[in-house]
């Protein structure tokens, strides 16, 4: 017990004092120092996670408000585009989904609901869908900057819809709905062999007015009119 009676009697020594309280002041500053290096770092972290969310946030709404002004139109677009519009549809849904905004899962079925609501009346003839749009794009700005009062907004129309929709109305409107894409489609498909039809070939006739007539045309023609000739010969004779 002797060595510990002496280093006791070091430590409370006048002459240690000032080494001790020097070297408890150099650790205080070290851990103070290691704390607000921890605290900046993981401010600086969590700005550019924050950045990386607002920029997949404002990609996706840009992508839903582009696929609204094509929904607009969709009865006049061809089945490829709309195709490569359901696409980036798709793809738009699944960044709001993984958004990490509280709601999103709640604005991504308000936003499929509301693009489903434009194709079906973009076949409806007269029928203006630029105020539609433009509401369209007002709320999910809102819900970017206000995700907590937009999402009680778009959870009071889900609700709505869900009440008003019933089993009989879903079922006509569906049945509407693929009747128009089925007119739709049966459009562009007759109107694509005309576009493919082909051109002149260089053995062609061509009028002084700039059109074209067959060959073959313009031969059974010539044959037409040898026939009535030789009726009319042969009539004149007997």
């Amino acid at each position: 017990m002797q060595w510990w009676n002496d280093f006791v009697e070091w430590v409370t020594s006048a002459e240690v004092r000032p080494m001790l309280f020097a070297a408890a002041l150099f650790i205080v500053a070290v851990v103070v120092s290691s704390l607000v290096a921890a605290g900046a770092s993981r401010r600086a972290l969590r700005a550019i996670v924050d950045q990386r969310d607002r920029e997949q946030k404002n990609v996706a709404i840009l992508a839903l408000v582009d696929a609204a002004t094509e929904a607009s139109v969709w009865n006049s677009l061809t089945p490829q585009e709309q195709v490569l519009s359901d696409r980036a549809v798709a793809q738009a849904d699944t960044l709001v989904r993984l958004s990490p905004i509280k709601g999103a899962a709640v604005a991504a079925d308000w936003a499929n609901h509301q693009l489903h609501e434009m194709k079906r009346n973009s076949a409806t003839f007269g029928y203006e869908l630029d105020p539609v749009v433009e509401d369209f794009r007002d709320r999910l700005v809102e819900w970017s900057k206000k995700p907590a009062r937009a999402r009680k907004d778009f959870d009071g129309d889900l609700r709505r819809w869900r009440a008003e929709s019933t089993g009989s109305e879903q079922a006509l409107v569906a049945e509407q709905e693929s009747w128009v894409a089925k007119q739709h489609h049966e459009q562009y498909a007759a109107v694509k062999p005309a576009s493919t039809a082909p051109a002149a070939r260089p053995g062609d006739i061509t009028r002084s007015t700039g059109g074209t007539i067959n060959t073959s045309t313009t031969q059974r023609i010539i044959d037409d009119v040898a026939v009535l000739e030789a009726e009319r010969k042969q009539s004149s004779v007997s």
